[in-house]
């Protein structure tokens, strides 16, 4: 009879089209937990035309035209290089981490809410859920798994909440919350138990925003096994966030991007010649 420790039954949740989560976080998710089950999120348009309205009407037309500018930007000018980097980023996870077990479940709905999912979760009946998402959980669907569900949050929490924390942080020059956060999800957003904050030496002048995003992921990963463990095992303590000031952000500004570039060169240059 082996006397080695059980290992907690988990569920990924992650969209389609991400080959970083389906790919790499479920590789290293796989090994350290009995992978049983990943739902993967295939949306349909009308819920990108739902998120689409949410922001005109947080931040207006004006506005928006700026997110727009951004993208229509990062397409022409960054897109390529950042996927030849995740490939390679991939390439190294594959090297570190061995392929998901042929056994692990797949549930492909267009609706992370929707009863299936949340049928597909209580026949599994997972410890864990890792959720890499962009859309707010229901109860009835992060109440599931025995030990509750988790979400590397890129950004510091509560200052950035939201999908481009670290976008935002890197804007406002707020360098010391670029990280990633650890959290337990509750019925808010973003506002659950924090269990802990990962960064590492990124450089703001030559990453963009997405390779930042990721690296706080993906250079950190046996640090949040270990942390993830646990929670999972109630070892963990949250760490106290009371008086903090909360921010909600939205998606990123073509202005924002120039000024926080122009302001990385300017630092760097002004610590050269110090």
């Amino acid at each position: 009879m082996s006397d080695a420790p059980r290992r907690p039954r988990a569920v990924l949740m992650c969209h389609a089209e991400s080959r970083l989560n389906r790919e790499g976080v479920a590789r290293w998710l796989g090994s350290f937990t009995d992978l049983v089950g990943m739902v993967v999120i295939d949306e349909r348009g009308q819920h990108t035309k739902v998120r689409v309205r949410k922001e005109i009407e947080r931040i207006g037309w004006l506005r928006f035209l700026d997110v727009l500018a951004f993208r229509a930007y990062y397409g022409l000018v960054l897109d390529r290089s950042d996927s030849a980097w995740v490939t390679r980023t991939l390439d190294d996870i594959a090297a570190r981490y061995p392929a998901g077990p042929a056994s692990c479940e797949q549930l492909v709905t267009a609706d992370p809410n929707g009863a299936d999912v949340q049928a597909f979760l209580e026949r599994l009946r997972p410890d864990l859920m890792v959720a890499r998402c962009k859309r707010i959980l229901k109860e009835r669907i992060f109440a599931v798994p025995r030990a509750g569900t988790y979400v590397l949050h890129p950004g510091i929490c509560p200052e950035y909440r939201n999908a481009h924390g670290c976008f935002w942080a890197l804007a406002r020059r707020d360098l010391d919350k670029v990280g990633l956060t650890l959290l337990r999800i509750d019925k808010g957003v973003d506002t659950g138990p924090v269990y802990g904050y990962f960064t590492y030496p990124f450089d703001e002048v030559t990453e963009s925003h997405i390779v930042v995003m990721t690296r706080v992921v993906t250079d950190n990963l046996d640090a949040i096994r270990d942390r993830l463990l646990d929670a999972v095992d109630g070892r963990a303590t949250a760490i106290d966030t009371t008086g903090r000031p909360s921010g909600v952000w939205g998606q990123p500004w073509l202005t924002k991007y120039f000024a926080w570039k122009r302001a990385a060169r300017r630092r760097r240059h002004a610590r050269a010649v110090a």
